[in-house]
Order: structure tokens, then sequence, then C-alpha cells
């Protein structure tokens, strides 16, 4: 256990006391508390941290308050925003949500005996005094658009409410956002190798999934959910996940070769309280398995051919009557009958038209797109499942968009996003996926349309007219989309996935008019969108150059020749011959041709991004079956 007095340390200071004389008073009577710290989210997700001695703060609060701290373009990511000649970037606080205390559990003060705390305050990038920029301004700005917009579509379309439990718009008071994500992550000893094919194995055999966790994996475990409970993210469960392996016992006494997949839950919160909490969980959850020495890696796709970390991502739409209580606007007034009211059918169909637009938010790295590839419950494809029918919700985890519903608890009724990873920026995927969910609320009830009309459009067969979804698209399956579909019929049906960051970006430039819904009252303006793009596209080509292609060097280094000329059979020549031929084209130039990683490195150098990103493919396929001969290989050998 943690030795610290859990019960006397400071976690929160809650959004009702962010008065200069409440925060003085609070920090005041935890002087464990020594800095502060602006969180300013950039587009390319990256969170600000600098310590402000708690004393400076509390001498001048209230102007910390009003102007922030200040710093530059090359502090953040915010390409083409912040410019060498026009890099001045201000980081305002926000007082309109919780701000939470980050503890050093390695570093305790002498005075009070508790952890070193640093208050972290989620805070505003502002550019140019006025222009307000990065993750968490967009979608402030999105749920804002989206609750604005939403009220006056009701009151516009009054005959949605024979579908909902509400009279008219005059009876609603507040349209109420909820999201909530699902953290899964891996934990391992520091400087274990992975032996994925016993992972591989323990995945298929589910021998890890939900099963008791031990030794220091479960201490820490344990002392995550005590800890986070006392934040106030009212914890669900955390158990383990399907990857992993049991932990070795050594001759020490402590267990080693820790090798294990967990996931962590917590209750829903509005939008941006919802990713400012997830930002502050992931710090609790490393800091606190370091403490016993485990490494943790929130890595979508950390091992290949082992299960990758998901972060299945929440979202609902409720309003709050005059009179107090509170309507999901997603259920239906007969949930016998009909799986959601046309709110919930039109949220539904904007997210899966708009797929391929809010995709490059989801998935904007390497290791993204590593994961989501056909195989264990990875979400390859834009379809959803409602059910066989509305008394009997689906749990079809081989979709993208999943429905979650449970007969006689209408307000649990959401959407679960599939796709996300925990290294995707939570702040532009909730907002990208309600300003897409808009536009067809928006379709759905200025085309006057009932729910049993909306199910039809979402069950569209390929090549039927829709009045709002595409026409050469399927958007519903309740089979296994992974069993029951060759490669060439989900690419049909449900649209080819895109295989690398550059393809997933071009979605911008071949659906500009799907592009749009973000632009809506300027939630996301044409700068933004290429400020994140240049982001991202940097991001992709310097790890492909610098990162990968170095590592798949290393690899192929290590893949020896392994058998004795002399001692050896016909079987151990064959396939070395196979892998020799695979590390020459992978990494070996002639004078006459060059090998795939120097022509990556070439095309990246020349700004040849589409080559580059064909050669990435070729390279994934031929490293994947290099991997597989050597292993067959080496199995073979005594």
């Amino acid at each position: 256990m943690l030795a610290y007095d859990l019960d006397k340390m400071l976690y929160t200071v809650p959004a009702d006391q962010h008065s200069p004389e409440e925060i003085g008073r609070i920090l005041k009577a935890h002087p464990e508390v020594k800095f502060v710290s602006l969180v300013g989210i950039d587009v390319g997700g990256l969170d600000t941290d600098e310590k402000i001695p708690v004393e400076e703060f509390i001498k001048d609060t209230a102007k910390f308050l009003k102007n922030g701290v200040q710093t530059d373009g090359s502090s953040v990511v915010l390409p083409k925003i912040a410019k060498l000649n026009n890099a001045k970037v201000d980081i305002i606080p926000d007082t309109t949500v919780n701000w939470f205390v980050d503890h050093n559990f390695n570093y305790p003060d002498p005075d009070t005996g508790l952890p070193v705390g640093t208050l972290r305050i989620p805070s505003t990038l502002v550019h140019n005094d006025s222009a307000r920029v990065g993750s968490r301004v967009i979608l402030r700005d999105a749920i804002y658009n989206f609750k604005k917009d939403l009220m006056q579509l009701l009151r516009d379309n009054p005959y949605v409410f024979q579908y909902i439990d509400a009279d008219s718009a005059d009876d609603i008071d507040e349209i109420v956002i909820t999201a909530a994500t699902e953290l899964e992550f891996w934990v391992k000893t520091p400087d274990d190798d992975a032996d994925r094919e016993q992972l591989s194995t323990a995945q298929m055999l589910k021998e890890q999934y939900w099963k008791r966790t031990t030794g220091p994996v479960r201490t820490a475990l344990e002392e995550v959910m005590l800890v986070l409970q006392k934040y106030g993210f009212e914890m669900e469960m955390g158990h383990k996940e399907v990857g992993g392996v049991k932990a070795k016992l050594g001759n020490s006494g402590n267990y080693d070769h820790v090798m294990e997949q967990l996931e962590i839950d917590w209750k829903y919160s509005s939008a941006v309280q919802a990713a400012d909490n997830e930002n502050q969980i992931k710090y609790v959850i490393r800091d606190i398995f370091r403490t016993y020495g485990l490494e943790v890696t929130f890595m979508a796709k950390p091992m290949e051919g082992v299960a990758g970390s998901g972060e299945h991502t929440h979202m609902g739409v409720a309003a709050r009557l005059k009179d107090g209580s509170m309507i999901n606007l997603f259920s239906p007034s007969d949930a016998a009958k009909q799986f959601m009211s046309p709110i919930g059918f039109g949220a539904m169909m904007g997210l899966l038209k708009n797929y391929d637009v809010i995709n490059p938010f989801v998935s904007s790295t390497n290791d993204s797109l590593n994961r989501l590839k056909p195989g264990y419950e990875a979400p390859v494809c834009t379809v959803t499942s409602l059910g066989h029918n509305a008394e009997m919700p689906s749990r079809n985890r081989t979709v993208l968009l999943g429905l979650v519903r449970e007969i006689g608890n209408p307000m649990a009724t959401r959407f679960e996003l599939r796709s996300p990873n925990p290294k995707s920026n939570t702040y532009l995927v909730i907002a990208a996926s309600y300003m897409a969910m808009l536009d067809g609320i928006k379709e759905a009830l200025e085309n006057g349309k009932s729910p049993e009309e909306l199910e039809k459009s979402v069950s569209k067969e390929y090549g039927e007219e829709d009045f709002y979804l595409e026409k050469d698209r399927m958007y519903r399956s309740e089979r296994d989309v992974f069993e029951e579909y060759t490669e060439e019929e989900r690419d049909k049906y449900f649209g080819r996935a895109p295989r690398t960051v550059w393809e997933n970006l071009q979605a911008f430039d071949k659906y500009p008019e799907k592009l749009e819904i973000f632009k809506r009252d300027d939630v996301m303006t044409d700068i933004a969108l290429q400020s994140y793009r240049a982001a991202i596209l940097e991001q992709w080509a310097t790890e492909l150059h610098n990162r990968i292609v170095p590592e798949t060097m290393d690899l192929l280094r290590a893949c020896c020749k392994a058998h004795d000329d002399i001692d050896c059979v016909d079987y151990d020549r064959h396939y070395w011959e196979k892998i020799q031929r695979l590390r020459n084209q992978l990494g070996r130039d002639t004078l006459d041709e060059l090998c795939l990683l120097t022509q990556i490195v070439r095309a990246l150098d020349s700004g040849d991004y589409e080559a580059a990103s064909q050669l990435q493919i070729l390279m994934q396929e031929k490293v994947a079956e290099l991997t597989k001969l050597y292993i067959i290989y080496k199995k073979n050998l005594f």
C-alpha cells in the first residue's frame, strides 16, 4: 500500500470553488501542494505542464486566472497557426471544470508526510489574444453548437415529441451531453520481451480474460481504483482484459515476467470534463504502477499478433426538463417496438455517413492503424448493429458503432464508438462525433422521419437509394462482419478501411462536403483543420522515417542465420533462403536496385507521401511474412 494517508490528501478543486479567495484557502490548507500547472491541449492532443510555485500563484491568483501564462508556438503543436514570426500563445485557466492535483508518490513533503502535489488546471490556448485554439476549445465549441442547434431543431420540428418522453421544447430546460471512455492498457516488467506465441495462445484460450489478478499487478490495480475513487471519478470496475500471460514467481520471492492487459471503467460526465478526467486518470495509473516497478503502455498495438488496446468511447444525449427530471433523447417512448427515437436514429446515421472524416481524428498514428486490422474484435468496417428486434438489445462486438440499450432503463441508451484507442485525442474524437451526429439529426428531423422510416434507412441494402445515406454503402449488419463476409465484400459494402495515416488523411480531400459539418459556426475553422492535418502528417512521416525504418532494420539484423551448414537439413536451408531473400528485399541496396527501406526514406525526403504510404504497406506485408518464416525456421533447430 502507498505509505500515505489518502484521506488527508487533496485531489480536486471543484468547479464551484474557483474564486481567488477559495483557491487560496484550499491551497494554504494543503501545504504539500507545492506547484500549479496550467494544462493546455494542442491539436496533437499533447498537454502543457509548467511548474509555478504555489506561493506565486496565491500572491496574484486573479491575474493568473485572467491572463494565464505565456508560451510560444515551439512549445505546442499548432502548425500553420503559431508561426515563427507570430508565435505568441497564452494558456488561460478554464474555471468551468474540475481541477486535479497530480501527486508525486516518490517525493514526500518533509513537513506533512504527504506526496508533493501539483495543481493541474485544464486551460485554453489563445493565439494572438483572440483566436482560441487547440483541442479543448474545439470540443467546448462543438458541444455549445450541438446544444444550441438541437434545441432549435426541436422547436422547429415538434412532431418528434410523439416519440420521446416530453410534450414540447418548452418543457426542456437544458440539453445534457454525456460521455465516457473505457481505458485498456498493457502492464509489463521493464526489459522483459514478450513471447508473442505464448501471448497469442493465452489470448485464444481466454486464459486471462476477467481472471483474478495477483502479485504487484493486483496491488497496483487496487490502489489505482482506490486513489481514483478519492478523485471522485466514481469507478465502476477494473479487470483483466483478454491479453496476457500468467506472471512468474522468481527466486527472490517477487513476481517477474509480468505481461498483462487490464481495463478500468468509470462513470460518464459532461463531454469536456470526461476528456479532462481521462487525461488525469492516465497519469495516476502510470505513476502508481511505476511505484511497483511496472511499466504501463497506452499504445494501441504494442505487440503484433496480440490483442491491442481499445478505448471504447460512449456518447449520449439527454434533456433536463423544467420539472427537474431527466429524459434520454435517444430513447423512444415505446422501447418494446422501436430501437430509438428519430433523434437517436439521426445521430447514428450522422456518425455512420460522416465517419470517413471522423476517422482521421480517431486513428491518427501508425500504432492506431496497426490495431485496426481484421482480427480480434478490431472494428475495421463502418457498420452498426441494432439487434434482431427492439426487445433484444444487440452486443455485436464486430461492428464500429454499437448501440447500447437496457430494456427497462431508458437512460442507458447510448452509442459505443469502438475504434478509438488510449492515445486517440478524446477531445477531437468527441467533438467530431457530435458535429456528425448533429448533421444526421438535422436531416432526419427536417425530413419529418419516423423511427420506422429511419430504421429502414439504416438497414438499407447496397445500391438502394436513401434520403441521406449513400447509395453504394450498407450501414447495418447483425452478422459477424469478420467471419461472414469476405474481405472483398467488406470493402464493397462498408467501404475500404485506410491502411496508413496518409490514406486516412486523404478523406479530408476526398470528402470536402463531409468536412463542412465540422465548420458549422466555426467550430473547426479552415486553419484549424489545416493545422491538425499538418501536425498529424508530420508526426506520421517523422515516425516512419526516424523510428519505424530503423527498428525494421534492427529486426532484419536480428533474424540472422542460426544453423550450421554441416549440421543441418534441407528444411533449414530452404527456409533460410526464403528469409534471406526477404531480408535483402527489405534492407539491402544493390547498385541496380534500392531496398524497400531506402525507397521509403527517399520518398519521405522528397515529399512523395503517396509513394511512401504504398511502400509502407508493402513493408508491413513483408515484415509479417519474414517474422512468420523466422519462427518456423528457428523451431526446427536443435
